[in-house]
């Protein structure tokens, strides 16, 4: 793999991974677009890195503040329900608990899972799929609602189901979000929060094949080229999506997704 090529690939899955198009879906057919054969584990962890700088950059105060919540809050009962010292700490435990479903997945599906990426038909059904949800927005009328439990665990699923590739994590949770009753900012907040600990989790996973192998000198410059270009590309996608959110605009998506969708089907069948 070349700088350029790094760069190439840690612009796509910047922009993919907070898009509502599907990062995965996207790197695979980049990869087989330039040519590269085989995974880069090292790669993987470098661009997934990029994409946790870019949340951690919009989203640094409240995640200050969850962290604060969640080892300061304090907790109690009262009246037969839950009390809780700030918000924050209710948000936590919140983001917490809808970490759980695509922990518990990835975990037993890993090797089931990654075996199908090497199928670009599943990449076009997903993101045909991945379209129709996001269509469907455009009929839901304002929503009021906070996130509780049950709209968290639902949001969680949604997590959970977009580990398949082709299918938009960024998409399916807060489409989700909406459809349960959430405010729209809100459930896009809670999204890309929702996205720290996969992340994170997901680079950790990786990393455990690499740990001891070390990172060869010639491959620096190429990691850090893939980093800063995620990094960026994400932040932009982050500020890109959260405007369109608040203008209603989500559905608009669709049309990109079912394009992409047939394009595949139709070279892959």
């Amino acid at each position: 793999m070349t700088a350029l090529e790094a760069i190439v690939l840690g612009l796509v899955q910047g922009l993919t991974e907070f898009l509502p198009v599907s990062s995965s879906g996207h790197l695979v057919l980049a990869e087989r677009l330039l040519g590269l054969a085989g995974e880069n584990v090292r790669f993987i962890v470098a661009v997934h890195l990029g994409t946790l700088l870019a949340v951690l950059a919009v989203y640094r105060l409240q995640v200050l503040r969850l962290l604060k919540g969640l080892f300061f809050g304090r907790i109690g009962r009262k009246h037969g329900r839950w009390r809780f010292s700030n918000p924050d700490t209710r948000l936590a435990l919140l983001l917490a608990a809808a970490t759980v479903p695509a922990a518990v997945f990835g975990f037993l599906a890993a090797g089931w899972v990654r075996g199908i990426f090497s199928r670009p038909w599943v990449v076009g059904l997903s993101l045909l799929a991945t379209g129709t949800v996001l269509f469907g927005l455009r009929f839901v009328g304002e929503r009021r609602g906070r996130v509780n439990l049950l709209r968290a665990i639902l949001v969680g699923l949604a997590q959970a189901a977009a580990i398949f590739p082709g299918i938009s994590r960024s998409g399916l949770t807060i489409a989700t979000g909406i459809y349960s009753g959430i405010e729209r900012t809100r459930a896009a907040d809670f999204s890309f929060l929702l996205s720290i600990p996969i992340i994170l989790g997901t680079g950790l996973y990786e990393f455990r094949d690499i740990a001891g192998e070390g990172i060869p000198g010639s491959e620096v410059a190429i990691l850090a080229a893939g980093v800063l270009a995620a990094a960026l590309s994400g932040y932009g996608a982050i500020k890109l999506l959260l405007g369109v959110v608040r203008r209603r605009g989500l559905h608009c998506f669709a049309y990109y997704c079912w394009l992409a969708g047939t394009v595949v089907l139709a070279l892959s069948l």
